[in-house]
């Protein structure tokens, strides 16, 4: 079996061919510093790319998903190429999660708040426990939604509610994110990872081409262009990035 090594990310393959990725910074919440952002890309990157994983289970260790940015690491990009780096990063990650070949079964975990929520929005089979909640709170932080969210989430829940849950930053339980759409099965918090491993290797035991094939038409046909809402969200989010308001707010959050 393929391993890779990664300092934030736990990442390893079961005898089914189903790789767990996890986000491994449990002591603050698995929130997103740059080398997470960066390792979460390169370890679906690496899982996409390995022969014995046929199916992967991305989930948080600890008491959260991810907590979203790691206001203890922000820090304020000092000109336009900077944040323009930052969030391709940023980007990159959720490129390598919905693009990937591999069916992606997500095992949400506690708190999913921001990249965290996009994240787990991103993943083929959002299985959330039933203690999980998720809100975006960007706009009231002066920045904006990345991971194709502006695409994703309207084709999950109808416009209106998408209006509500970017705008308003509401939280929700999973009960409330099963009835949306946005989450598609909710379970038990003892249950999680053992729902989610058997759905990944169901998906691991159908022939690879006709799963790449099949995910890749419905990302692209049941949504509008996600690589045009990408880039529209990586230009509001370097103009929030660039806005000093954005470091007290954050710093505040």
């Amino acid at each position: 079996m393929s391993e890779f090594q990664y300092e934030t990310v736990a990442s390893d393959v079961d005898e089914n061919g189903v790789r767990t990725i996890a986000l491994n910074r449990p002591d603050s919440l698995n929130a997103m510093n740059r080398r997470l952002i960066d390792e979460v890309a390169v370890a679906f990157d690496d899982a996409n790319g390995d022969p014995a994983t046929r199916a992967i289970v991305f989930t948080g260790t600890g008491r959260a998903f991810c907590a979203g940015d790691d206001r203890h690491e922000h820090r304020h990009p000092e000109n336009e190429a900077e944040a323009r780096e930052a969030v391709t990063a940023i980007q990159r990650a959720t490129r390598a999660i919905v693009f990937g070949g591999k069916p992606v079964v997500g095992a949400i975990n506690g708190w999913a708040v921001g990249g965290g929520f996009e994240w787990a929005i991103n993943c083929d089979f959002p299985i959330w426990a039933e203690s999980a909640k998720g809100f975006f709170p960007e706009v009231s932080l002066n920045l904006f939604v990345t991971g194709a969210v502006t695409s994703l989430l309207p084709a999950l829940v109808g416009l209106n509610k998408a209006r509500e849950m970017l705008l308003l930053g509401e939280t929700y339980d999973a009960a409330a994110l099963k009835e949306l759409g946005v989450a598609w099965r909710v379970v038990g918090d003892d249950r999680l990872m053992e729902e989610a491993r058997s759905v990944a290797v169901r998906l691991g035991r159908l022939p690879p081409l006709s799963v790449r094939a099949m995910k890749r038409v419905l990302n692209q046909g049941a949504v509008t262009d996600i690589n045009r809402a990408l880039d529209l969200e990586t230009e509001a989010t370097i103009a929030g990035m660039l806005d000093p308001e954005t470091t007290r707010l954050v710093k505040d959050f």
